[in-house]
């Protein structure tokens, strides 16, 4: 059950116009900000636990990484905010409790309390038992990681790394459209994973069940001070943990191509939300594409076209990638794992460990039809004023201001 509590034209923008490669105190903008700006962003914020129930534990025996993922929110103040992973339950006690104890209570390093008197919680497929076997070991699992895996998208209990949206401006939960239920079979020449002699790696009757979405796929309508934004929030699976059949890889390619999609003319009658209600986003509609793609535009794992292909798209505003001077120092202090890289490490939005580095993960793009007044991520250089408090999670958030 879901929870909800309370003349676009295209622009050629100049790199010369845009506030971007941000790395200072994003709080400094905030306040330049107008009534009629809005700031948008996303944040992948790793609260999460490995048992049902065990988010709601963590916030209410007060839980450090969150309360630095709240000081982070209060010193950007964004006016919505996607959180990637952060687990659902049907109740919504863990929206409750990180509301009310985190970002309504001012944080250390942080800024004053933070109130979002509207937020949109809802199912995710991660953790959400399928009955297949759908990682090809003969069978079905029914625990641990052998359960995640078949699970529809890989969680250890329902509701695992779930995503809440958060807003200072009302929801329009009557319009909102969830896509946890598409299959993927459904997507026109979909990335079907197949094994290296050819043969298809799930059989058919397996394949024609199995879902798109990882987690899900929402347009949530918020009616800001620009008119109604569509935040487009997602967070497609990982490219990784697999086999040469690349399940993974190609799922994430075709979760990211479901926006592609979406924001593209023409008839789509297989594009069906989860009410049954068939085809895309209209032309005339703005809107924010969030989350957590888990895919870098040319480094790491995964089909780098997919998201190539969506910072290309028409209807996305082109703007500067931003950057900041804390990717660029975590790159620095690991020469031999970011050696011979394609990407600037200076664009990533998050720092992955020994064997992975910094990648640029996350995204917050706008549509055209709204002027870009600035763009960020907030990953201070290591001495830098807040610089503590981004190892809360090992995501950044990343931010967009718009304007009239």
């Amino acid at each position: 059950m879901m929870r909800l509590l309370l003349l676009p034209v295209a622009l050629v923008l100049l790199a010369g116009c845009v506030r971007v490669n941000v790395h200072g105190d994003p709080a400094a903008y905030r306040r330049a900000m107008s009534d009629s700006d809005l700031r948008v962003a996303t944040y992948n914020a790793s609260l999460y636990a490995d048992t049902a129930g065990g988010l709601v534990a963590r916030l209410a025996n007060g839980d450090a990484d969150a309360r630095k993922v709240a000081a982070v929110l209060q010193r950007v103040r964004p006016d919505v905010v996607l959180i990637n992973e952060f687990d659902f339950d049907p109740d919504g006690r863990a929206a409750d409790l990180f509301q009310r104890d985190y970002l309504e209570v001012a944080q250390p390093g942080g800024g004053a309390a933070l109130r979002y008197p509207y937020r949109y919680f809802a199912p995710v497929n991660t953790g959400v038992a399928s009955g297949l076997d759908l990682d090809g070991d003969g069978q079905v699992g029914a625990e641990g990681r052998a359960y995640g895996n078949d699970a529809w998208g890989y969680g250890l209990h329902p509701g695992q790394y779930g995503m809440l949206l958060l807003s200072r401006h009302p929801i329009d939960g009557a319009r909102a459209r969830t896509f946890q239920h598409l299959r993927w079979s459904a997507l026109p020449d979909a990335r079907r994973p197949v094994l290296p002699d050819g043969r298809p790696f799930h059989a058919d009757a397996v394949w024609s069940q199995l879902r798109l979405s990882s987690k899900s796929h929402w347009d949530v309508p918020v009616r800001t001070p620009l008119g109604t934004v569509h935040m487009l929030a997602s967070h497609p699976t990982p490219p990784v943990f697999d086999g040469p059949e690349d399940r993974n890889g190609r799922r994430n390619a075709d979760e990211i191509r479901l926006w592609r999609e979406y924001i593209s003319p023409g008839a789509k009658p297989w594009l069906c939300d989860d009410a049954g209600a068939c085809g895309g986003l209209p032309g005339d509609a703005r809107f924010v594409i969030l989350g957590d793609l888990n895919n870098d535009p040319a480094d790491g794992d995964g089909l780098h076209e997919a998201v190539n292909a969506l910072l290309g798209h028409p209807r996305v505003v082109r703007h500067p990638t931003p950057s900041s001077a804390g990717a660029l120092a975590a790159a620095r202090a690991a020469p031999a794992v970011h050696a011979g890289r394609g990407g600037n490490p200076a664009h990533g939005t998050g720092d992955f460990g020994g064997r992975v580095g910094v990648l640029r993960l996350d995204y917050a793009l706008p549509s055209t039809g709204m002027r870009l007044a600035g763009t960020g991520v907030y990953w201070p250089a290591p001495g830098e004023p807040g610089a503590d408090l981004v190892d809360g999670s090992d995501h950044r958030l990343v931010w967009v201001d718009l304007a009239p």
